[in-house]
């Protein structure tokens, strides 16, 4: 079974909860590692700001440092995986607005991404009809509803970490590589009469 993030604790969730932390780290997810001065200049804000920010994120395991990159002062920063905690958020009232807000963010960005891919009439066809944009709705049971995201989450971690080892073993990036987004929700749909 393949290993899932640990999800954010009560701290975690309250520094990330901040507006500019979650468009900063949005455009880490978007564009790859970048220098808090990278950042400062297209989000519109100083580098003190985002330099800040960084540290605030990092201490909380929310970003960290690539080592490959940046030599003395300028340090390259890079996002970490997380999951946004489910059962514990449910008991804790503080935590559970932590959460929507967070989520609330995030969706905001998801929007923000899908709607730009979207309108872009630049992006090559082969990679619009590579692209999956679905939603299925069926009844399942416990088991096989763990099961499917266990082996979803498995079926990512194998492509993704395949991808990383390729750049890492070759050292350089495809002609026809780019950034790509996978978004997966599953959940349980309220039950109805």
């Amino acid at each position: 079974m393949p290993e899932r993030e640990t999800p954010l604790d009560h701290a975690a969730m309250k520094a990330f909860a901040h507006p500019l932390r979650i468009r900063m780290f949005s455009y880490l997810t978007d564009h790859g590692a970048a220098t808090a001065t990278q950042l400062a200049e297209h989000l519109g804000e100083s580098s003190a700001q985002t330099s800040y920010h960084l540290r605030q994120l990092a201490r909380h395991g929310l970003v960290e440092e690539d080592a490959d990159r940046g030599t003395g002062r300028e340090r390259w920063w890079q996002a970490a995986s997380f999951s946004i905690p489910g059962t514990e958020a449910r008991k804790d009232p503080a935590l559970r607005s932590l959460a929507g807000t967070v989520l609330s963010g995030l969706l905001e960005q998801r929007v923000h991404a899908l709607r730009t891919w979207f309108e872009d009439t630049d992006t090559p066809t082969s990679w619009v009809e590579a692209s999956l944009q679905q939603s299925t709705t069926a009844s399942l049971t416990l088991a096989e509803f763990a099961a499917m995201n266990d082996a979803v989450q498995k079926v990512l971690e194998e492509h993704t970490s395949q991808a990383r080892r390729r750049r890492d073993e070759g050292g350089h990036r495809e002609l026809d590589e780019r950034r790509v987004r996978m978004y997966y929700d599953a959940f349980p749909l309220p039950v109805t009469d």
